[in-house]
């Protein structure tokens, strides 16, 4: 179980939420205002109930900007806030990730790294990268970034992505991701196969019988064809996002098991070029 923090919640929900760097953020109900502090302390406290097994530091994730200041106050509030979450987390056996921030500064992201390297975590998490940026902007902060941050532990870009996305950030070193492009996909009927996207809303698909994937065995997702699914968006049948996601999730998960294939085959290369135009 990997959990993040609620440090992007932070940047989400910004409308509702006040930074106090010494108690953490408060958040304040939209039902009855009733203010919710959420500190570095809590946020531990949380995943531990939860059992998680691989933990994320409370940080403060800015929303995009070329105000440098505004970059740096967050980096100098989540470093704090990150010793402290070490502290909370004390002996356990769990896995706890630092989060480095710096918007599309080079300079401030490796700052960031600099000051989570001084406390130690067990893994590396990239925060503030697809919240509005370009591919090629993310992409520029991947290059100059990953090579600096330590090759011995987990190197999660957080919040990403697209099976492009995915590919570009292997291609600099990115180990782990995590993203809700297979369901929210799903549910707009949007599926990813090995030939690419499909938007099972068209209604060429009206009368197409062929399935998603043929090879499909995951509870019989196979059996659904795309005219069924066409048909059951059209009629806005829930379990058309039901089956869509489902089938999102497994391509996903192919995917990945596909990219270590190509790693530990030193095979990557050819198979980043042969997919990735097909998903941009």
């Amino acid at each position: 179980i990997l959990t993040d923090s609620g440090g992007f919640q932070i940047m989400s929900l910004s409308k509702l939420t006040k930074i106090d760097k010494k108690k953490g953020a408060f958040f304040t109900s939209h039902i009855d205002g009733k203010k919710f502090l959420l500190s570095p302390e809590k946020s531990i406290q949380i995943q531990k109930i939860i059992n998680s097994d691989i933990m994320m530091v409370l940080d403060e994730c800015p929303k995009l900007t070329k105000d440098k200041k505004i970059i740096e106050n967050a980096i100098d509030t989540s470093s704090d806030w990150a010793k402290r979450c070490k502290l909370e987390l004390k002996d356990s056996k769990k896995a706890l990730f630092g989060i480095i921030q710096g918007g599309l500064f080079n300079d401030l992201r490796i700052h960031s790294l600099e000051k989570l390297l001084e406390v130690d975590f067990d893994g590396y998490a990239i925060g503030g990268l697809a919240v509005g940026e370009k591919q090629n902007q993310m992409f520029q902060v991947l290059d100059n970034l990953v090579q600096n941050m330590p090759s011995n532990k987990p190197r999660y870009l957080m919040g990403v992505g697209t099976p492009s996305d995915i590919l570009g950030a292997v291609k600099y070193g990115v180990d782990m991701f995590d993203c809700v492009i297979p369901t929210r996909s799903g549910r707009t009927g949007l599926a990813y196969t090995w030939e690419g996207k499909i938007n099972l809303r068209n209604s060429k698909f009206k009368n197409d019988e062929t399935p998603l994937d043929s090879k499909n065995k995951i509870r019989n997702l196979n059996l659904y064809s795309k005219s069924y699914l066409n048909h059951l968006i059209n009629t806005n049948e829930i379990l058309a996002s039901m089956i869509i996601s489902l089938h999102n999730i497994n391509f996903y998960q192919q995917f990945m098991r596909k990219i270590r294939q190509e790693i530990k085959n030193e095979t990557f290369n050819s198979f980043y070029k042969k997919y990735i135009d097909l998903y941009s």
